[in-house]
């Protein structure tokens, strides 16, 4: 192997190490979309699942399969019906969702059984368990419409699922369930994923999808100018949900986003949206720290919000200390009350834990990250993550490229998070001005 890959391999499979400790024996569902399938990424998602489960993870799979029953529809000479979103589930759709759901099924158990050398797959021992996991019951009349043989989540057999998943297998799942009379129900993929990660507390509940994620504008155009939002806290995204028009079509922004907070309100932390069309997606999602998806938290009794005058006081409380050890640059009262508006901040039960501001240069296209604290009671916890990420939301938020600090102490962490050191002379003319000399802080800069 060559130096250069090397020296490019090493950090990187350190830097994924404390990803694959922490999500070792967590449990994810994922929702996959008939799409997915159908546009023949099928191969390389269960590569993907493979690695995943090899590193520890406990995998639910779910598969859809509404272009392949649509598909199976067609050549009967029958139409697809939905209303609100949701197929009418006649006796002919009945059938063409059985057919379609048998035949993905042998397609996925195939591709899990594939183990050619010199593929991701070699050596490979994946374990594919299914079985009738669900009861369902029907959807019924809703607003004078009959939809038939389609239905819902009854009752998941989580006892099964867990039994399955501690014999180190993956349970797939098919968007079908049976009622307790032996009737069939044709049921959502997305509702049947968001129901067993609900059941069984997963950890993760992610949505392998046609749509890229949320964008920072959700209304806005799909271009650079608006970008994916890589984390949306839970109370952000149930705003934006009761804003947006009732989705209908998977493309609609709120089609995913829907399941997604209906999880997080009901005990799964962490959804996701991701585009299967990205090679990789899983992986990047999960294992490196900025993803490439939508995640939305549910952050409970943590809110991470932008600071109000009633919180000035709580800053200078957490930051004096800091101050005194010469870590942070000493603010007055006045220069923190008439700059409140540029701190974010992380509350736990009314407590204020965590901290920073930003302050925009935009004749420079760029921000500076100053007062950065954390609590040593919160430090380790992930805290200083989510500032950094909420703080990076704010500066592409208002079109800058690059986010800068100058820091003494804490290079290293920030160069861990992708900043890259720079020299002085790099500071917008208005900030270079202000530049303690004495002080010799290091200037570290990350590309938005």
């Amino acid at each position: 192997m060559s130096t250069v890959f090397n020296f490019t391999f090493v950090p990187w499979f350190r830097s994924v190490a404390p990803y694959i400790h922490k999500f070792r024996h967590q449990t994810f569902v994922v929702g996959l979309t008939g799409e997915a399938i159908a546009s023949g990424k099928l191969s390389s998602i269960v590569q993907d699942l493979a690695m995943i489960q090899a590193m520890g993870v406990k995998i639910v799979l779910v598969h859809g399969f509404r272009p392949q029953v649509n598909e199976q529809l067609a050549a009967k000479g029958h139409e697809a019906q939905y209303s609100r979103g949701v197929r009418i589930t006649d006796s002919v759709a009945l059938d063409c969702a059985q057919e379609a759901a048998g035949q993905l099924r042998y397609e996925i158990e195939a591709a899990f059984s594939q183990g050619l050398p010199n593929t991701p797959m070699a050596g490979a021992r994946v374990r594919v368990i299914s079985g009738n996991f669900l009861t369902a019951r029907p959807v019924g009349i809703v607003d004078g419409v009959d939809f038939k043989h389609s239905g819902l989540v009854r009752k998941v057999d989580v006892s099964g699922i867990r039994s399955a998943l501690d014999m180190d297998a993956m349970v797939l799942m098919s968007p079908f369930g049976f009622s307790p009379t032996g009737e069939a129900f044709n049921l959502s993929m997305e509702e049947v994923a968001t129901r067993v990660a609900i059941e069984l507390k997963a950890d993760k509940l992610i949505f392998m999808t046609e749509v890229p994620g949320i964008r920072m504008d959700p209304t806005g155009p799909a271009d650079e100018t608006n970008p994916i939002d890589t984390e949306l806290p839970l109370a952000t995204a149930r705003r934006m949900l009761a804003e947006l028009p009732t989705p209908e079509q998977p493309t609609d922004t709120g089609f995913y986003l829907q399941h997604c907070v209906h999880a997080c309100e009901h005990g799964v932390e962490r959804s996701h949206i991701l585009p299967f069309a990205i090679d990789g997606a899983l992986l990047l999602e999960i294992y490196v720290h900025d993803g490439i998806g939508t995640m939305i938290i549910d952050e409970k009794l943590e809110e991470l919000r932008e600071a109000t005058p009633d919180d000035v006081a709580g800053i200078i409380q957490l930051i004096e200390p800091f101050e005194k050890d010469g870590t942070l640059v000493k603010r007055s009262r006045t220069e923190i009350e008439r700059d409140i508006a540029h701190y974010t901040i992380i509350e736990h039960d009314g407590v204020i834990f965590g901290c920073a501001a930003l302050y925009p240069y935009p004749s420079a296209s760029t921000a500076e990250m100053a007062a950065v604290t954390v609590s040593p009671k919160s430090q380790g916890t992930g805290d200083g993550e989510k500032l950094l990420k909420r703080i990076e939301q704010r500066a592409k938020a208002q079109g800058l490229d690059s986010l800068f600090v100058l820091t003494t102490r804490t290079m290293h962490w920030f160069i861990k998070r992708g900043f890259q050191p720079v020299d002085p002379d790099w500071l917008p003319e208005a900030r270079k001005a202000k530049y303690n000399w004495d002080r010799k802080s290091q200037v570290l800069v990350k590309k938005l």
